[in-house]
């Protein structure tokens, strides 16, 4: 295509990370024997890591629903089983109670009938493979920043910074916390900053992670051992910004320590085996989803605390509910009506505010150091892990598979 040609598309999904290379593979193998138009542009697309690359600092946590997700949209099978490693059990705790003792809950996958709890994946094969994918599946790959969007009655115009123009039925905008689709769309954002960035990276423990995923509430925020294929942990350690920072440029000595403390010694000594990194953290979500002929999916929409892992799976959630949103009406024509639009915005806009402050709520709860509040913190862990019940709906629930579910998601067509 020259820089100076319009192309026409039923869909034009602007970002090329995970949830945007999903969603047009859905939509692809989705069309119910329609032949969609589907271009999938990015600022850049993934390079092919080498087979023997070490696993990035960049995981995933993936629920039982996003793999069937990921299983529709054809690319489940495509990652490789060493960079999809499945964990079976949880173990949480607080900073004030042991592992093991009061204070804690413990999760396994046996309890509630299923293989696993969900799966570790390595971020950037993930997103390569999703990218392949789709371009497999007939979408236009179209490496571009977006420039301007126009809607129109019957049509949505978009200009790139190369001066390609692009025309479709509907724009869907996947491109992450600072999404230019949402500020060229007007569309403001809510929520605040966090006091902690969180600092990632992979370390060797004394003890075997044994397939676990072990994560002790702090003061200054969570701490979480993720299990990787080759026994290492992936971690993740939010805390208050000048802290992270201050850990970032330890040696690898003190590092080591400063972990295994922080861990209060669950899996014995730490021992780097990465280097470190940190993000900011922030809860933000759009006032809006959806605007004529526009949608906004996955991070572009709402962004929470990483502590239950669940920004990732939140988006894969907006996918499935969007195909099918989308599958049930008329036909490409209406993709990009208001009123089938505001369907999908109903839906997932009320599930992901739900689950972001819920995880605010949680993250202000075990931050506070009140023995008030922490004695009443320790005796409702204990509650739940004595009530099997609570314990299995609570389960299921980050498994993804109670609430308002895409058919897919249930089983259905």
């Amino acid at each position: 295509m020259s820089k100076s040609s319009s192309r026409e598309f039923d869909v034009i999904v602007v970002g090329a990370g995970v949830i945007g290379a999903v969603m047009a593979c859905l939509l692809l193998r989705q069309g119910s024997g329609r032949s969609l138009r589907v271009a999938l542009i990015a600022d850049r697309f993934m390079q092919l890591a080498p087979a023997d690359a070490d696993w990035d600092l960049r995981v995933f946590a993936l629920s039982r629903a996003s793999e069937r997700v990921l299983k529709l949209a054809g690319i489940w099978d495509a990652i490789p089983p060493m960079r999809a490693h499945p964990f079976e059990r949880m173990r949480v705790w607080d900073a004030e109670g042991s592992a093991w003792g009061a204070g804690s809950l413990s999760f396994d996958c046996a309890d509630i009938g299923e293989p696993n709890l969900g799966y570790i994946v390595d971020g950037p094969v993930l997103q390569w493979q999703a990218q392949q994918r789709a371009h497999a599946l007939g979408a236009v790959l179209i490496e571009a920043p977006l420039r301007t969007i126009t809607q129109g009655p019957d049509a949505v115009r978009a200009v790139l910074e190369d001066g390609r123009e692009l025309q479709g039925t509907l724009i869907v905008g996947a491109d992450g916390t600072e999404s230019k689709t949402r500020r060229l769309l007007g569309i403001e954002t809510a929520g605040h900053a966090y006091h902690q960035d969180a600092l990632v990276t992979h370390v060797r423990t004394a003890a075997a992670h044994a397939d676990t995923a072990w994560q002790r509430f702090l003061p200054t925020g969570p701490l979480a051992f993720l299990p990787l294929s080759d026994g290492r942990c992936s971690i993740v350690w939010s805390t208050e910004r000048a802290e992270a920072t201050r850990l970032r440029a330890l040696d690898e000595e003190s590092f080591g320590a400063a972990l295994t403390a922080a861990s209060g010694g669950v899996l014995g000594a730490c021992t780097p085996a990465a280097p470190r990194a940190a993000f900011t953290l922030k809860l933000q979500h759009a006032l809006a989803y959806a605007r004529p002929r526009a949608v906004l999916l996955g991070d572009a929409a709402h962004v929470v605390h990483p502590l239950a892992g669940q920004g990732l799976n939140l988006g894969l959630l907006d996918c499935a509910a969007l195909a099918q949103v989308l599958e049930d009406c008329g036909g490409p024509r209406d993709f990009g009506d208001l009123k089938v639009l505001r369907r999908y915005e109903r839906w997932r806009r009320s599930e992901n505010l739900l689950a972001g402050a819920g995880l605010d709520a949680l993250e202000r709860l075990f931050s506070r150091t009140e023995s008030s509040i922490v004695t009443a913190r320790r005796f409702g862990l204990g509650a739940v892990e004595r009530f099997g019940a609570v314990k299995r709906r609570l389960a299921r629930q980050a498994l993804g598979l109670s609430g308002d579910l895409p058919a897919i998601i249930r089983g259905g067509p």
